[in-house]
């Protein structure tokens, strides 16, 4: 067969180019010079050879006497053991195979080109089992249309698809960690960037997008493939059946338009048709079970019957999901077609689930859904798309997750519901979940936490509160709530328990500060400093700490916190003590040993010597650092 007659695929269905020749097709174009991906099947025993150029060549072109700009990536070559770049027929990449080698079977590859950047996977989903990159300093931009060629031996290929690469593609890819997962990072922020921020972060992020896809659609006579997600299908209508063995749908008789605007539908809740194609869009629905959408097709035809003035056929007609508002973070999910109970018996049952999830400790907890992970979290989205080990494996390993926290997680990813059993211990579980959802960057879950961690905050738990939320930027609100509320109870908080010697310094010193502090002696402020000081595992006065520093030095008895302890002095108002707990003090081992705390004594002593005026400008006062 002719390298250079294309068409004959459909009839046996693969292309065979013969060595040292190349096929060429208008359709096998790049909608951008300098940015596209092509995906293929191809079978050889070596030297794959797939070439960009700025223009097509012939049948028998030869990429090794081309003088005109071009990029050439050869799988398979020396005798299918190494990967070869090529540029304008120079080498520039020559490495071992990398898990890329050619079979007498048919093999799926990718390969994108994105400003110089050349991605190669395999698999047969594209931007997915990344497994070799290398970027041109000095980039073709032009590079536009691809060819199929060979080298020394004939090459089949078949089921080439021509694809537009997105920015987020890319930005998935720059930032490739083999490391252990460690949460979100400046590339999960790009990330959330560049899909618009979690206001926006839904299902239409994955419309038609090859991210995470497990499910081709092949429509019309032109056998456009459009990817998909099973999960989210079946969760839709009734697609069960139409799942084959090679995870394809195929709808010979229903156009790119009528499919694009019913997923449309299922992937957003929204979508716009032109008139005449009410019913195509009205059949497609009833053939999946989408019974809402088909509905609507109905209601909409039936008033265009009856008032043809309401419409112009000219125009698209719009139709939305009656969305049912719920008092539960769904936000997206109650605002689309699908069965929110349906989709959890799937998780529930194992159906259509594509990866295991494994937690130090626990071994396999639960199997799920990489759509429906990456649909909450951009980190696990990052997880599987940026060549990480998660990418090409079926399996996620997590350590440092608590188990419990994360069983919780995992069902409100599904349901939108938080449910969380009866226990004594409320708020530590609330606080692992809030952990969990900060580290997966599960916004509203994250929102919900917060949310019951103030309706359940008291006295006895704003210390372990504060511990943990302190590094959490997003929780401001209930870190001032939680300081506020251990300054108004300043003394239950310093001697029902001793957890709060485990604040740190920024914490403490705010609630040292706070303007609504209220306490019913200045002596206890100065105790709970002292006890702070030395992170006490009891409680006790200030007095015990004098006799400790007889036999010791401020060194070894404050650590690292020596260098807190004027400025912390400084916060206690050492005039309202009562004259003789001063003259303790100044005769005191901590007096002696701390010239911070001698000074203030003494200048609070002969304040109340002399009888003091009341005039505060006639008193030293001391100066807190900045």
């Amino acid at each position: 067969m002719s390298a250079g007659n294309i068409m004959e695929k459909k009839q046996k269905k693969f292309l065979t180019v013969a060595p040292f020749e190349c096929a060429w097709h208008d359709d096998l174009r790049f909608r951008e010079a300098g940015r596209g991906c092509v995906a293929f099947d191809a079978f050889a025993h070596n030297d794959v050879t797939i070439v960009f150029r700025e223009n097509a060549g012939s049948q028998h072109y030869h990429y090794k006497r081309d003088n005109s700009p071009h990029y050439t990536v050869i799988i398979g070559s020396h005798r299918n053991k190494r990967l070869n770049i090529e540029v304008n027929g120079k080498t520039v990449v020559d490495v071992a195979g990398v898990d890329l080698c050619c079979s007498s079977t048919f093999q799926s590859y990718w390969i994108s080109i994105y400003d110089g950047l050349i991605s190669i996977g395999k698999g047969r989903y594209p931007f997915q089992n990344l497994v070799f990159q290398w970027l041109d300093s000095n980039p073709n931009r032009s590079v536009q249309y691809v060819g199929l060629s060979s080298w020394d031996r004939h090459v089949g290929y078949r089921n080439f698809n021509v694809l537009p690469l997105m920015q987020n593609h890319i930005s998935l890819w720059k930032h490739v960690d083999c490391g252990e997962y460690s949460g979100m990072d400046d590339a999960d922020e790009e990330l959330q960037d560049d899909f618009g921020g979690y206001e926006n972060w839904g299902l239409q992020s994955f419309l038609e997008n090859w991210e995470l896809s497990d499910v081709i659609i092949i429509v019309g006579a032109e056998e456009r493939a459009v990817p998909g997600h099973k999960v989210i299908l079946a969760a839709s209508g009734n697609f069960g059946l139409n799942f084959s063995g090679e995870n394809c749908i195929h709808l010979e008789d229903v156009s790119y338009p009528i499919l694009h605007a019913f997923l449309e539908y299922l992937y957003t809740g929204h979508t716009c048709i032109q008139e005449p194609h009410l019913n195509s869009l009205k059949s497609l629905s009833l053939q999946f079970e989408v019974i809402t959408l088909a509905r609507q097709c109905e209601e909409m035809m039936e008033r265009f019957k009856l008032n043809k003035k309401l419409f112009d056929s000219g125009r698209s007609i719009e139709i939305s999901y009656p969305s049912s508002r719920l008092n539960c973070g769904t936000v997206f999910l109650n605002k689309l077609p699908i069965d929110v109970k349906r989709l959890n018996n799937f998780r529930l049952a194992g159906e259509y689930t594509d990866v295991d999830i494994y937690i130090e400790g626990h071994g396999k907890v639960a199997r799920s859904h990489r759509i429906i992970l990456g649909l909450w979290s951009v980190p696990f989205t990052k997880m599987f798309t940026n060549g990480m080990t998660e990418s090409v494996s079926s399996e996620v390993h997590l350590k440092d997750v608590y188990f419990e926290a994360f069983k919780i997680m995992l069902e409100f990813m599904y349901t939108g519901v938080v449910y969380m059993e009866d226990t004594m211990d409320i708020n530590t579980l609330l606080l692992q979940l809030l952990l969990l959802a900060d580290q997966f960057g599960v916004s509203l879950l994250h929102q919900e936490c917060c949310k019951r961690l103030l309706e359940h905050l008291s006295e006895d738990s704003v210390c372990q509160i504060l511990q943990v939320i302190s590094s959490i930027p997003s929780c401001k609100l209930i870190e001032e709530t939680c300081e506020r509320k251990f300054s108004m109870n300043f003394d239950y908080c310093t001697t029902a328990s001793i957890d709060f010697v485990m604040l740190d310094k920024e914490t403490f010193g705010s609630i040292l500060q706070h303007p609504d502090l209220t306490v019913t002696s200045e002596e206890r402020v100065l105790n709970a400093i002292f006890l702070w000081f030395v992170k006490a595992e009891e409680l006790f006065g200030w007095d015990r700490v004098d006799e400790i520093m007889l036999n010791s030095t401020p060194e070894l008895i404050f650590g690292e916190r020596l260098k807190s302890v004027e400025e912390f002095l400084c916060y206690v108002r050492f005039s309202l003590l009562s004259f003789s707990v001063l003259k303790k003090l100044e005769k005191s081992n901590l007096c002696r040993r701390l010239p911070a705390l001698d000074n203030l004594v003494k200048e609070a002593t002969s304040f109340l010597e002399i009888g003091a005026s009341g005039n505060e400008k006639d008193i030293k006062q001391c100066q807190i650092p900045a």
